[in-house]
């Protein structure tokens, strides 16, 4: 059974508070550094898989995509996207990641946003993903950082005054399920090693592209509290590949 934390009204109603939610992609820390490797979609078919609000959909539509199909397990993330990312070029549908079920060659472009960290086999979904790209297709994806799924409190080490010492990182290679706090709930993700990740695309077929830890923007760095540090480990990770 694929955990949908998203549909619990209490835990929805911490992550539609959060200013990536409210905001959109601007508020986003990684979104500058995952806009550089946007394909060029004009004219294509994207899917994006795990989309949550719908805002990469609406990018992907902005930019002159001809068909943008959002999948997200959860019918309150589905809600808001209709809401608020509309177009009759975008359409939504309600399904775990791993069981959607399109025919072969269906797309240009699969995105995926901060979701794949929920999936059990990766391997699995690479494969799949690419069959489901015509060729040449883009897969570009962000994912929480091997480094940051390592610790399964994903909170920093504080020294006795309270303050941020270090950020632990211990059982680097025990892959598997990882049960961490997230707005409050107990919440299901899976961690893997960068050797998973990049393995799993090239086995499938993949060519891979681009590889690229982001860092806040400037004016985030500038402006937020507490930005800085977020320059002392990765928190995300984003692969960019293609089926070449």
């Amino acid at each position: 059974m694929k955990e949908n934390k998203y549909d619990d009204n209490e835990f929805f109603q911490q992550y539609k508070s959060m200013p990536r939610s409210q905001q959109g992609l601007e508020a986003a820390g990684e979104w500058h550094q995952l806009k550089a490797l946007f394909p060029d979609v004009r004219g294509k078919a994207v899917l994006d898989l795990g989309c949550g609000f719908g805002w990469h959909c609406r990018y992907a539509q902005e930019q002159g995509a001809t068909q943008v199909v959002g999948v997200d397990i959860s019918q309150k993330m589905l809600t808001e996207a209709a809401k608020f990312n509309t177009s009759d070029k975008i359409s939504y549908i309600q399904s775990a990641i791993e069981d959607i079920d399109f025919p072969e060659k269906s797309f240009d472009v699969i995105i995926s946003s901060l979701a794949f960290h929920y999936v059990q086999d990766f391997a699995a979904l690479c494969h799949k993903v690419f069959g489901l790209l015509k060729p040449n297709g883009v897969f570009l994806f962000s994912v929480e950082n091997p480094i940051f799924t390592a610790n399964e409190k994903q909170y920093w080490q504080l020294n006795e005054q309270g303050e941020i010492a270090h950020w632990p990182l211990d059982n680097y290679f025990h892959e598997g399920l990882i049960n961490t706090e997230f707005l409050g709930c107990m919440v299901k993700k899976y961690h893997r090693t960068y050797t998973n990740y990049i393995s799993s695309l090239l086995n499938a077929g993949f060519q891979l592209k681009a590889l690229v830890e982001p860092t806040p923007s400037q004016q985030m760095l500038d402006t937020i509290d507490g930005m800085q540090d977020e320059l002392r480990r990765p928190m995300m990770l984003i692969l960019s590949a293609s089926k070449a």
